[in-house]
């Protein structure tokens, strides 16, 4: 499977990307739980037929490119294959000196930015994420192999891991999170995400409160074959400064307003691109009893 994974990263994005429309259409009709999902999901938000239909190919392309993310060479720069749309708030940000924050949803392609942040600000300021471990041998050494790169750290969905996190945000350095998903029983909140109750996780408030960094959130849009012929780009990635309002309620330490203040941010975001987001995910489920608790009082996710 690896040599599988190895052959696929070498291949252009104009044909993982067909293929992994492929496989989102066939996981679409092929399990009927993830198809009433996204149906109920993506009618809740006021999305049409033609956008649900956009979602289900991008949830493929998002598998589809992912032995080309990770199986990249480490001395290959992203290059032109990436732009970016306000990098300034990323720059004003990091000119403050404090840690920096960066909140990403399932959106587009989110592997994407972790990786344009570390090639571009990761000489000044390395970003670290944490990630949980794939069960299948080869793949968790992908993982980890793709996601350590210059300027880029990561840490295992451990406590130790958390604390990296801290270090690396009082040292003034970069810390990346995706608040959108479940985290593990007793370590979120019951607060509204698209008007329905999610259980919603308090690491990100967490972090804020105890270093008082910065937040900036990022969104790696995907571009289709002729926006990626005009823009001259495959991705671009969008960054927009968290407002100092905003801050100041994630840095409060009330874990029911700053996990609401949380969601309402990825809601916007979403809405921005809202054909490239997971609404197949199950969001709104039961959280499980899992592994961490840590120094942050947060929950480690991938």
């Amino acid at each position: 499977m690896s040599r599988l994974f190895f052959m696929l990263s070498r291949w252009p994005l104009a044909v993982l990307h067909p293929l992994g429309s492929l496989l989102g259409w066939l996981a679409y009709l092929l399990s009927p739980s993830y198809r009433r999902r996204l149906k109920a999901h993506t009618r809740a938000v006021g999305m049409g037929i033609w956008q649900r239909w956009a979602d289900v190919a991008h949830a493929g392309k998002m598998v589809g490119e992912l032995p080309r993310l990770w199986g990249r060479p480490r001395e290959q720069a992203l290059g032109n294959t990436v732009q970016w749309a306000h990098p300034e708030a990323v720059d004003q940000a990091l000119a403050e000196g404090r840690g920096l924050l960066l909140l990403t949803p399932h959106l587009g392609c989110f592997e994407i930015t972790a990786q344009a942040y570390a090639e571009r600000f990761g000489g000044l300021k390395p970003i670290t994420a944490l990630y949980r471990p794939a069960k299948q041998a080869w793949l968790a050494e992908m993982m980890r192999d793709s996601r350590n790169r210059p300027g880029m750290l990561t840490s295992p969905a451990t406590l130790s891991g958390v604390r990296n996190m801290l270090r690396a945000l009082k040292k003034g350095e970069t810390v990346g999170l995706l608040p959108d998903q479940v985290p593990p029983e007793g370590m979120g909140v019951w607060t509204n995400f698209f008007g329905r109750p999610a259980y919603t996780m308090t690491m990100a408030a967490k972090l804020v409160a105890q270093t008082r960094c910065a937040v900036v959130l990022l969104r790696g849009e995907r571009l289709g074959l002729l926006a990626r012929w005009r823009q001259g780009c495959d991705y671009i990635v969008h960054a927009t400064r968290v407002a100092p309002d905003i801050e100041q309620v994630l840095a409060s330490g009330d874990a029911a307003q700053s996990a609401a203040a949380v969601n309402r941010l990825m809601e916007t975001m979403i809405m921005q691109a809202p054909e490239q987001y997971l609404w197949g995910y199950n969001r709104y489920k039961q959280p499980r009893a899992e592994i961490l608790t840590s120094a942050a009082g947060g929950e480690a996710q991938t």
